[in-house]
C-alpha cells in the first residue's frame, strides 16, 4: 500500500518550490533530494522515470489537443504507441475530457488543465506524484474523480506528495503531513502525530503562530455600507 503526504502551509511559505526542487524543476542552493533512493540532481533521468507532476504554474502546449499531448509524451518516454492510445483514452474518459481530448488546450479552463496535467502525470504509471494544489479550480463533481483516481492509484502501492489549502481534504486523505512556513519545516510526520489530538486546522494555527487582527485596524468596516446616492 502507498502512502498520501499532504504539504501544508500559507501563501509564499516555500510549498511550491519544495516540489519544484524534488522534481528537478529547480534546483536547491544546499541540501539534497531523494525520490526513491535516487539522487534528484546527480541521477536527473533515473528520477524522472519515476516521478509524474502536475506543477504550478502548469506548463501545457496550448496549440496541441490533450490527446496529441498525450501521445507526445508517451513517444518522449519510449512508450508502445498503442499503450499511450489506450491509455490516454481511459485518463481522458474518467476526467471526463474525452470530448474535449480533440480540442486545442489553449481553449480549456483552469480546471481542464489541470486534470490534463493530471493525466499526463499518470500516463507512464510513475512511482511518487508531485501534485501542486491537484484540486485547486477544479470543480466539485470533478475533485470526487480525481480523489478516487488518486486513492486507487495509492492503493496499487503509489505515492501521492501534494500540497493543499484545504485542511479537511489534507486531513481525510493523508496519512502523513508538513506543515511549512517561511521557507521552515515546522512539524512533520504521521498526521495523528501532528495534530496531536486537535483538528489539522487548529495544529497548523498553532504552529504558523496566525497573528489575530488588531481591533483599531480596519474600523471603517464596522460603520456599514455606504448609502446610495
Amino acid at each position: 500500500v502507498g502512502s498520501f503526504f499532504g504539504l501544508v502551509g500559507p501563501n509564499g511559505s516555500g510549498k511550491t518550490t519544495t516540489l519544484r526542487m524534488a522534481s528537478g524543476l529547480q534546483q536547491p542552493d544546499r541540501g539534497r533530494v531523494w525520490i526513491a533512493g535516487h539522487d534528484t540532481w546527480a541521477e536527473p533521468v533515473a528520477v524522472r522515470r519515476l516521478i509524474g507532476v502536475v506543477p504550478d504554474p502548469l506548463h501545457l502546449f496550448d496549440r496541441l489537443t490533450a490527446r496529441e499531448l498525450l501521445r507526445h509524451l508517451g513517444e518522449l518516454r519510449g512508450m508502445d504507441r498503442r499503450e499511450v492510445a489506450a491509455r490516454s483514452e481511459e485518463l481522458l474518459s474518467v476526467l471526463d475530457l474525452d470530448v474535449a481530448g480533440g480540442e486545442l488546450i489553449g481553449g480549456y479552463s483552469h480546471g481542464m488543465r489541470k486534470k490534463t496535467s493530471l493525466a499526463c502525470a499518470l500516463l507512464h504509471r510513475p512511482a511518487v506524484l508531485l501534485l501542486d494544489e491537484p484540486f485547486e479550480g477544479v470543480d466539485p463533481l470533478s475533485a470526487v474523480t480525481v480523489r478516487d483516481l488518486l486513492d486507487r492509484y495509492r492503493r496499487a502501492g503509489g505515492t501521492v506528495v501534494f500540497s493543499s489549502h484545504v485542511m479537511d481534504l489534507v486531513e481525510r486523505f493523508c496519512d502523513h503531513v508538513a506543515v511549512m512556513a517561511t521557507g521552515r519545516l515546522l512539524a512533520a510526520g504521521p498526521i495523528d502525530d501532528v495534530r496531536g489530538g486537535r483538528r489539522l486546522e487548529d495544529a497548523f494555527i498553532h504552529l504558523v503562530g496566525a497573528a489575530p487582527v488588531r481591533g483599531d485596524a480596519l474600523a471603517w468596516l464596522d460603520q456599514g455600507p455606504v448609502a446610495g446616492p
